[in-house]
This record gives structure tokens, sequence and C-alpha cells, in this order.
């Protein structure tokens, strides 16, 4: 029986009874109130067995809540983690790249810069080869005049 019962099965005895005139006393049937208090004895434990079951219930609730709760952070932390471990990785990468590009740029000025340099000196080695090569060629060129024409014609050209 509920204990709730119990006591208002008491609360009815109490009520019904027959005050005693001039107190607050009340001639209350013995065997009726012991028995009542006999069932709540035995109903009273019972009870306390439900309540300490729907609270050992709710502590491992709360514990298996607690454990999801912790995994679940523990999972997130990790994910984070690892989120920004490869925001690191492409950051490093990118910097990386940067690298080397203006070391590639660098080298590709160098590369330039030495281009021309060598197709200058080509060319003005050419043009020193042409001018050797031009008054060679007019030397030449007087000396088969000066063979051709009379002497006299040489010292009227000076």
């Amino acid at each position: 029986m509920d204990i709730l019962q119990l006591i208002d099965r008491l609360e009815e005895l109490f009520n019904n009874s027959r005050p005693i005139p001039l107190t607050h006393n009340v001639i209350v049937d013995e065997n009726k109130f012991l028995d009542i208090i006999d069932q709540m004895r035995i109903s009273v434990p019972e009870e306390v067995k439900k309540a300490q079951q729907v609270f050992s219930q709710k502590d491992r609730m709360m514990a298996q809540a607690q454990e999801e709760a912790n995994r679940t952070l523990q999972l997130a932390r990790e994910k984070a983690d690892e989120l920004v471990g490869k925001e690191g990785l492409v950051q490093d990468a990118q910097r990386r790249a940067g690298q080397i590009i203006d070391q590639s740029r660098m080298e590709a000025e160098n590369i330039k810069t030495d281009a021309d340099q060598y197709t200058l000196d080509a060319l003005m080695g050419l043009q020193t080869e042409l001018e050797r090569l031009t008054n060679q060629a007019q030397n030449g060129v007087q000396v088969l005049l000066q063979k051709r024409l009379p002497p006299e014609t040489m010292s009227q050209e000076k």
C-alpha cells in the first residue's frame, strides 16, 4: 500500500475520533491506529527502496550523460586540434610556395641578366671582329688599288 494512502487513513481516523471535551485531545481506536502504523512500517521500507532505486537510476543516468558529454567534448577537441594542425600545414605550404616562387623569380632574373650580358659580350666581340675584318678589307682594297694605279696618280690624290 502507498504511504500517502496510509497517512490519509491515519488522518481520517483522527478526524473521525471523538474529542474529549474542553481539551485538544481525542479518543482514538487503538487497534485501528496500531494497524495503520504497522502497515506504515511495512510500507515505508518499500517506498524507501523505490526512492533509492529511482535515485540510483538518476545517478547512473547522470554518470552516463557526463561520460557522453566528456566523450563528445574530447572528440570536439581532437577535431579542433586536427583542423588547427591542417590549417598550420596549409599555412606552412603556402609560405613555402611563396618562397619557392620568389626564389624562382630571382633565378629567372639572374638568368635573364646573364643572358643579356652574354649576348652583349658576343655582339661586341662580333662588332670588334667585323671592324677588324672591315679594316683588313679596306687595307686590302687600298693595297690593290695602289698596285693598279700609276705612281703619279697616287701623289695627286694625297
